[in-house]
């Protein structure tokens, strides 16, 4: 209009250079905090935080592995157990208490007892983390007991066995096989006043693969006069033969174990060469010609344990020819102790009744899902439970600022399957 004066806002030179910066850095936040994820995942947006910290996490443990001044594994775990390690509070209604069993430090959680009951049942809990890290001694872990102890009125010895790269496969078995033994002797539980009939060994992750490895074993020793009445594996790792299940293929780049990242660990586990990654990635390593994986083709075959709804439109990745070097250096990958799933069903028949939970969001789920089918056919009791919008590691994180939906209403079905059949 005539006469109207209009002025021009003009920010200083380092002002607005800095409200630029500040642009371009919230920008690159948001490209390394999005990935795209399904929209029946549980809280995604928190999920993708959670999974960038993690990420950020390796990737600092990467280069301190880098520049020679540790291993990229002990640097992880010294950052998680950093920021996350907790001393063994007690509190009115449970004790908390670090002590060994035979050399291995466990961490053992009382809970209150019930006026009817004088002795208490117990559980043997086997922390996750790929055989690598994470610790019984971790707040995720240590609330997770704690619950389990006090809403269970039980007894929890949580095991803190060793971890790569200070020990390898079949060491961390043999942990939990020895505090577990220790425990179940008579003078012990009766320490703990613990019902020696209600006992049961679990785990999620890696430390459900240690609980079904451990459950084989141990119900194959004679010389155990306590034997353990249930076995609950939280979305356990059960096979390494076959890395394109629907559920590989489906979650290769799901948070927060992506595919890659799970066979990583599987060669970590058994100090391999992470040269082999890729050809195992794409099922190299158990082509048709490799004759040591022949026979144990059919005790993972999904295609018929694996239902119609979780099969869909996946095919099998089945390789004419690869690297048969590969077992053959790692021989461990066909031994039944890493892998429960591949076990004789005379094995599987002796198992004790079981629960194994699984989540849609995750690699595993498929590992899970095919050994209740395995168990089941071979009279085993088992409870499949199963959530859609569940991913891996999905029931520790229950507290703020880590807290799920999910993971709260996975430890709650979990403790409430140990609660009705402990």
């Amino acid at each position: 209009m005539p006469g109207q004066r209009f002025s021009l806002l003009i920010l200083p030179l380092p002002l607005w250079s800095s409200c630029v910066l500040l642009a371009a850095l919230v920008a690159l936040a948001a490209y390394y905090i999005y990935i795209p994820l399904p929209s029946s995942i549980s809280d995604p947006w928190k999920l993708m935080l959670l999974d960038a910290t993690f990420r950020g996490a390796q990737q600092v443990s990467n280069m301190i592995h880098y520049l020679g001044l540790s291993h990229h594994l002990l640097a992880l775990n010294f950052i998680i157990v950093s920021f996350g390690k907790k001393s063994a509070w007690s509190s009115a209604q449970v004790k908390v208490t670090d002590t060994d069993f035979d050399g291995v430090e466990v961490r053992v959680f009382e809970g209150p007892p019930k006026p009817e009951e004088p002795l208490k049942r117990s559980v043997v809990y086997i922390h996750g983390g790929g055989w690598a890290l994470a610790s019984a001694k971790i707040r995720y872990y240590d609330e997770l007991c704690t619950a389990m102890a006090e809403e269970l009125s039980a007894v929890i010895v949580s095991i803190e066995y060793r971890l790569v790269p200070k020990v390898y496969f079949p060491e961390q078995i043999n942990d939990v096989v020895r505090a577990t033994k220790y425990f179940l002797e008579p003078k012990v539980l009766e320490k703990y006043m613990v019902d020696p009939g209600r006992i049961g060994i679990s785990g999620d992750s890696a430390g459900g693969n240690l609980a079904a490895a451990v459950g084989q074993q141990f119900t194959q020793d004679a010389s155990l006069k306590n034997k353990l009445k249930l076995q609950a594996l939280i979305y356990p790792v059960l096979q390494a033969l076959d890395f394109n299940t629907p559920s590989y293929q489906q979650n290769m780049n799901t948070p927060i174990l992506p595919r890659y990242v799970m066979v990583k660990y599987w060669v970590d586990y058994f100090k391999g060469n992470y040269d082999f990654v890729q050809a195992m990635i794409v099922n190299n390593h158990t082509s048709l010609d490799v004759e040591e994986a022949a026979a144990l083709r059919a005790r993972l075959n999904w295609t018929s344990l694996l239902p119609a709804s979780i099969i869909k439109n996946y095919k099998p990745v089945v390789q004419t020819t690869g690297n048969a070097g590969i077992v053959r250096e790692l021989p461990q990958l066909l031994d039944a102790r890493s892998a429960p799933l591949i076990a004789d069903q005379a094995v599987l028949q002796d198992l004790p009744k079981t629960y194994i939970l699984t989540c849609e969001h995750d690699v595993l789920r498929d590992d899970g899902i095919m050994y209740a089918k395995r168990l089941e056919s071979a009279g085993v009791e088992v409870t499949l439970d199963y959530f859609e919008d569940g991913f891996h590691g999905c029931m520790i994180f229950t507290s703020w600022p880590t807290n799920f939906s999910v993971g709260i209403r996975t430890r709650n079905s979990y403790i409430n399957w140990l609660d009705q059949n402990l």
